[in-house]
């Protein structure tokens, strides 16, 4: 049973009375030295001082007790009657969430009876066991549903002996037992107006036709207007569902604007305009794509057509026919998964060849780099570029600090023997010295800044280009001066052999320069038979008019004994999954680059029959990287997208730090289930 004892100022004032017997005391016994007469008369006195306040607090001590305990009564009864009557519907608990009490007005929310003493996770399933488990002597909160209103509960743990503490009459000595307070806001309205205020937000969004150009130049003057007002109709249609206002910018880009309540439906049936005009068909059956970007949750009405604008250059440079919604750092992805529409056009080209000129001319030097563990594509990539510079007359370095099995053959021929500069290729701190505000960094064949050789690189230079074949994601290098992505395209090289045509009158290529260009295209496109288009034969055939010898790079590109084993390993050892999904481990610890080996036996996997697409995990340098392939049927980049990387609908992969093999694995595992139950993949 409790004990009570006084407390604060009602303690020491009963005590002082006690105390100044001592204070007597001692003033007596000074006078006794002084006059043993007057010290003994007023001795006498102080004992009966004492002898009365004794007495008397022996007597008042028993009714000033029962006249604290009546007021203590009585202030305990106001206080309850008040908490009863209390408009604020509230609520004590004990430590494991059993209702102890209630005032009315939680019992009228609630519609439990007063006296119902259950646990308060049957009356609020939100409120659970570990959701008390973070109450603490700090107010915690929790949004709770019941019968269609929304309450913010507010819950705070009340120990006993609090009641005790400051100026308090009465201190309990039993500090174990403890109570959760809990009052209830009903915020239905507040979260009501906040829904509609969100609702009526104003969404900005740019829609493209991708291949407006492509699609009717071939058509006659009569039925493109027809085609042209049929596309309009339909793109009209779709949004005035949304009460959209939609205005023509031109010919192939429209303005539109929505409220955001109109954006769930959108993502819901996830756009369907861009299937329904996918099947509108132009001359020679070539289908018309849209893209759309589409930006929310600025600060502005500027802010949102900027999200808009930076949404629609990620759909574009994801290869089009898609639907890419910024919200702040947030990105989405909607729409039609398939083969990128190429494009015939070399304007493009021609634009990005007289820019990059411009701005090699105002820089002083120029370092070029790829992405990190580099293969044939980033080296032939850096190379285009290296003797763009060159042929400006300005210093340019690549940066390469790993020489991959697939790579060295290439390197060997850039030596001083052959005429080449002893700093041609640089690691990252040698670059790193020779960035100044005056030099244009060129990165090729990635878009991602974490995956380039030197990531500081791009934060200390100003000047930035980006050329690169890879569908954009969520990752991307912030601001470059000058971007050149075309996801169609078969690999970088062939779109830096299309960009030196057009960079002077006439770029002179040495034979291993061009050499490495060629392979660079050979290896992406596993030897022309996959990802090709006109274009794509139209570079090759440039470069082989450069010098190129097709017998040469194929010898270039042979691979040593050790490494073609351990790829018959890793097809071996494939476990198909599914029935449609090769996954494969590679353990080549005993070969240069495994990471190499793995890509190599991705694409050996895809010559099985059955087999949809393929995997191949590799542990290097501490992170997993997997090489996706597939041929037609499956889009593997929307796999490793979901893993955190990227690519292309056939080639993909991606780089996991922080995981083991069987960890990944189980994730890619994961993954392919969740997109199959999804319906994002059908096999």
């Amino acid at each position: 049973m409790e004990t009570l004892q006084y407390n604060g100022k009602l303690k020491r004032y009963f005590q002082a009375p006690l105390y100044m017997i001592f204070v007597f005391l001692a003033g007596d016994i000074g006078l006794l030295f002084y006059n043993i007469r007057v010290g003994a008369v007023t001795g006498v006195f102080v004992l009966l001082y004492a002898v009365v306040v004794l007495v008397l607090y022996r007597m008042i001590l028993v009714r000033l007790n029962e006249e604290i305990i009546h007021f203590a009564t009585h202030y305990g009864t106001v206080q309850k009657e008040l908490l009863d009557k209390f408009q604020i519907p509230y609520a004590l608990l004990d430590a494991g969430g059993k209702i102890l009490w209630m005032n009315e007005e939680f019992a009228g929310v609630s519609g439990k009876d007063k006296h119902y003493q259950k646990s308060i996770s049957t009356v609020f399933r939100e409120i659970t066991k570990e959701s008390l488990s973070k109450v603490q002597q700090d107010s915690f909160g929790v949004q709770v549903e019941l019968n269609g209103r929304v309450y913010q509960a507010s819950m705070q743990k009340l120990y006993f002996s609090e009641l005790g503490e400051g100026s308090q009459i009465l201190t309990t000595l039993d500090k174990e037992n403890m109570l959760i307070a809990m009052l209830l806001f009903d915020e239905t309205e507040l979260v009501k107006a906040r829904r509609e205020n969100s609702d009526q937000q104003m969404v900005a969004a740019l829609l493209y036709i991708d291949n407006y150009d492509e699609a009717f130049d071939s058509v006659e003057e009569v039925k493109r207007s027809f085609v042209t007002a049929m596309i309009d109709r339909k793109i009209g249609k779709y949004f005035r569902d949304a009460d959209a206002l939609v205005r023509k910018l031109e010919k192939d880009k429209y303005f539109i604007v929505f409220q955001r309540k109109y954006l769930t439906a959108m993502e819901e049936n996830r756009f369907s305009i861009l299937e329904e005009i996918k099947s509108t068909k132009v001359h020679n059956d070539m289908p018309v794509t849209l893209s759309i970007g589409i930006g929310l949750s600025g600060n502005s009405y500027n802010q949102n057509a900027e999200y808009a604008r930076a949404a629609i250059d990620i759909a574009l440079g994801r290869g089009g026919s898609q639907a890419v919604i910024k919200e702040k750092d947030n990105l989405s992805y909607y729409g039609v998964r398939g083969k990128e529409i190429e494009k015939n056009t070399r304007v493009k080209a021609r634009v990005k060849a007289q820019a990059l000129r411009e701005l090699m001319e105002s820089r002083d030097n120029v370092i070029i780099m790829g992405h990190s563990i580099g293969d044939a594509d980033s080296f032939g990539a850096s190379v285009g570029v290296y003797c763009a510079a060159r042929e400006l007359g300005k210093p340019a370095q690549i940066v390469m600090n790993t020489v991959t099995s697939s790579v060295r053959p290439l390197l060997e021929g850039f030596s001083e023997e052959q005429g080449y500069p002893e700093d041609m290729f640089i690691d990252s701190d040698e670059a790193m010295s020779r960035c100044s505000n005056r030099t244009l960094v060129m990165v090729v064949d990635t878009n991602r800044p974490s995956y380039t050789d030197c990531p500081e690189l791009l934060k200390k230079s100003r000047s930035v280009v980006v050329f690169d074949h890879h569908r954009q994601g969520n990752e991307i290098i912030e601001n470059p001066i000058l971007s050149y992505i075309e996801p169609y395209a078969s690999s970088t090289c062939e779109m830096v052999a299309e960009v030196l045509q057009y960079f002077s009158e006439k770029v002179h290529l040495k034979a291993q320069e061009a050499d490495s260009l060629y392979a660079g295209i050979l290896i992406d496109t596993n030897n022309f038979m996959r990802k090709t288009g006109v274009r794509t034969f139209e570079a090759a055939a440039y470069l082989r008019r450069c010098g190129v010898e097709v017998t040469r790079v194929r010898k270039l590109l042979r691979e040593d004994m050790s490494a073609y084993k351990a790829r018959a390993e890793i097809v071996r050892h494939a476990q198909v999954y599914r029935g449609a999904f090769a996954i494969a481990v590679s353990e080549s610890s005993n070969v240069e680059s495994p990471t190499v080996v793995g890509a190599q036996a991705a694409n050996e996997l895809l010559n099985i029959v059955g087999i949809k697409a393929s995997f191949v995990l590799t542990e290097y340098q501490n992170k997993v990287y997997i090489s996706s392939r597939s041929i037609d049927e499956i889009d593997v980049q929307l796999i490793m997208e979901r893993l955190g990387g990227g690519g292309h609908l056939n080639v993909a992969g991606a780089q996991i730090e922080n995981s083991s093999l069987a960890e990944v694995r189980r994730k890619l595992q994961d993954t392919i289930d969740i997109l199959i139950d999804e319906g994002e993949i059908k096999i």
